[in-house]
């Protein structure tokens, strides 16, 4: 198969640049390329050919810019794969071109290795989507579009209900979580690409299993990254629970993984889970002929910004207060008032434990040099050294650590 690749920038001098990157794949009729200097030309190219597979944008461009083209798009009959490259990487930026539709982010200047790997692996996304759909084109199209994002039982009751079938958006009480494995796509970069698929696929189908399991909603999945909803579709008064419970069997996953591959000789980074609730608008807003079952608002935001905050924190799962407010017995422990990108607000947020964790004496020890800090006391400090030097691994004291070290009080805390 060639892939054929529409590229769109006003850099006059980067077609000759990708042209001279790819020349391998270019001369052994792997790839093939077109391009043009914005969004308007780019829909002009795509008429004039239909053979294009993927479409490569940036985001700042003259006359229609690339978020503008992906809307656009993603009306068309047949929705195509799309990479966004832009020296805008801000999370605004990357959640708008993930909600329509595109299929992975780089920031500008371009890595051309990066930018050979994503393309590689976008089209054997796209190689793989157009088998699956050959080969589910018998099959009931309602339920082979649903068990894509449903669990088995869930999606059999939904395709057997005609109302359900609809799926239109309406807005929701939902608990949102995100997942991401930390520095893979450094290490996808430097694996054989079968290495790659084996890693990725046992994961993703590991992963998926827990939150069908919990019947959890799989709205997207993207590289290593899931993006899960709980109460909805169907009504779950439990959802909440069932979100922290998937969160510590998705945990507890994540690390046997970890450790597997690590005996392997292959370093998987950690996984990353950020979890809240509230409203959402959900449904399916994939237009008449694309199936895309997702969620909309500040819930959806605030979930995905959890999830990034952990890599500050030092923690592996980060909930909101206002989702272990809904569960009973909710077992954690305080991890501060973070103030989220783009937030002015300070939002008091929870690390999960399991149950053997929450039984531990060190919980107490925690919960009191927590206390400390949060009454500006002065022996707040000592309290977290002495933490820190009964157990190094605690990553969370060791960063309150750090904070006090640095001048920092109290539990507000600024997320880069």
């Amino acid at each position: 198969m060639t892939a054929h690749i529409l590229f769109v920038d006003d850099e006059a001098d980067l077609e000759p640049l990708v042209l001279q990157k790819f020349r391998r794949q270019i001369r052994d009729g792997s790839i093939s390329f077109l391009f043009a200097r914005d969004g308007i030309e780019a829909l002009e190219r795509l008429e004039d050919d239909c053979n294009v597979d993927l479409v490569v944008t940036d985001i700042n461009m003259p006359r229609m810019d690339g978020l503008s083209l992906l809307q656009k798009l993603q009306e068309g009959e047949d929705a195509l794969s799309t990479i966004v490259v832009s020296a805008y990487g801000d999370m605004s930026n990357i959640r708008t071109a993930m909600n329509r539709g595109a299929f992975d982010f780089l920031t500008k200047p371009i890595d051309f290795a990066d930018l050979e790997a994503t393309i590689a692996k976008t089209v054997r996304h796209i190689e793989l989507l157009r088998e699956a759909q050959r080969r589910q084109a018998a099959a009931e199209q309602a339920y082979a579009s649903l068990s894509r994002y449903f669990s088995p039982n869930l999606a059999e009751r939904l395709a057997g209900n005609r109302q359900a079938l609809d799926l239109a958006g309406q807005r929701r009480d939902v608990a949102a979580l995100f997942t991401d494995i930390a520095g893979f796509t450094s290490l996808a970069e430097t694996l054989d690409p079968g290495l790659l698929e084996e890693i990725l696929n046992q994961y993703l189908t590991g992963m998926t299993d827990i939150v069908f399991a919990h019947e959890g909603t799989v709205t997207k999945v993207v590289g290593d990254a899931l993006h899960v909803l709980f109460g909805a579709p169907g009504e779950q008064p439990d959802h909440a629970e069932r979100a922290i419970a998937c969160a510590l069997a998705l945990d507890d996953y994540a690390e046997e993984f970890q450790r597997t591959w690590q005996a392997k000789g292959v370093t998987v980074g950690i996984t990353r889970i950020g979890a809240h609730a509230g409203p959402a608008i959900v449904g399916n807003f994939g237009g008449s002929r694309f199936f895309d079952y997702t969620a909309y608002g500040d819930t959806i935001n605030i979930a995905a910004r959890l999830e990034v905050a952990n890599k500050q924190l030092g923690t592996r799962i980060c909930v909101s207060a206002d989702l272990a407010a809904r569960v009973k017995n909710f077992r954690g422990r305080p991890v501060g008032d973070l103030v989220l990108r783009g937030r002015s607000d300070a939002l008091r947020a929870f690390e999960p434990l399991s149950q053997a964790q929450y039984r531990e004496a060190a919980r107490e020890d925690y919960l009191e040099a927590f206390a400390k800090l949060e009454a500006s006391d002065a022996g707040a400090m000592a309290a977290f050294a002495a933490l820190v030097g009964n157990r190094a691994d605690d990553h969370l004291a060791s960063f309150h650590l750090k904070r006090l070290l640095n001048g920092a009080t109290g539990t507000r805390i600024a997320m880069d």
